[in-house]
């Protein structure tokens, strides 16, 4: 089991949340994901899996939903 945290620009609102929230849960071997929205300013996503992830691979999936990985284990 292994815990990825990972600080994001540019959400607003809930739907940036689900949007987020399902591009990281389609990784493979990802458990859970908590996104934690902090209204003009930086967010974060804790990802809970069943290895280590490659931080490049979450920050692809975050960019898939139009947002950007600003830094790995916020």
């Amino acid at each position: 089991m292994s815990t990825t945290t990972v600080s994001i620009s540019g959400m607003t609102c809930g739907h940036c949340v689900d949007s987020v929230t399902e591009e990281i849960s389609a990784i493979d071997g990802v458990q859970n994901v908590a996104v934690d929205l902090n209204k003009g300013g930086v967010s974060t996503a804790t990802v809970t899996s069943e290895r280590e992830l490659d931080p490049e691979q979450i920050g692809e999936a975050v960019a898939e939903a139009g947002y950007l990985v600003v830094s790995n284990d916020a």
